[in-house]
């Protein structure tokens, strides 16, 4: 399946439903437990927090908005920035963004940390990608470098500044008020 065809099969699935395309294969992705959404929405509040502040001209999507990784790839992170004039009301996948946050859960992580991660920075685009563990209360920071190489950086605390397009985030912040298990 190409990522068109998945994209037009997508939105015709039931609410609830979710996909991902990956390599022209439809997988189907569970559904969000409780403490994994509480992280996803905190993650979500910050980083509209933080554009605000900054006045930047981005957007945080979440929630059934789709990434074309290529064009047999498709993926849908837990949040992501895109930056640039608004996208029209009716589009279903983004093709640039800037940043892409997955939030950790032992079904997934393996995957997040491994192929997603590869296939991420395949996007020239994507400046930084984010893995964010509320077990361990840590973001595992990827950035790609002007010269395009990619560093990591695990944050167990501090500000993680996000250059372009200019945001700062506070690690505590992400896990505040959240329980010990939160990620699963």
């Amino acid at each position: 399946m190409t990522s068109d065809e998945f994209i037009a099969w997508a939105v015709e699935q039931p609410e609830g439903a979710r996909y991902e395309l990956v390599r022209g294969e439809v997988v189907a992705t569970a559904s969000d437990r409780v403490g994994h959404w509480r992280v996803k929405a905190r993650v979500v509040r910050l980083f509209n927090e933080a554009i605000e502040r900054a006045a930047l001209e981005c957007e945080i999507f979440s929630d059934r908005v789709a990434v074309e990784v290529s064009d047999h790839t498709v993926y849908e992170p837990d949040a992501m920035v895109r930056c640039g004039a608004p996208v029209p009301d009716d589009t279903a996948k983004i093709v640039d963004p800037v940043v892409v946050v997955e939030v950790l859960s032992p079904s997934t992580g393996a995957h997040d940390a491994g192929a997603k991660l590869e296939d991420y920075f395949e996007m020239p685009s994507v400046r930084h990608y984010l893995l964010v563990n509320a077990r361990t209360r840590t973001v595992i920071h990827h950035v790609r470098a002007e010269n395009g190489e990619i560093a990591t950086r695990i944050a167990r605390g501090g500000a993680v500044r996000l250059d372009p397009p200019g945001i700062v985030l506070d690690v505590a912040d992400l896990f505040l008020g959240l329980k010990g298990d939160a990620a699963r």
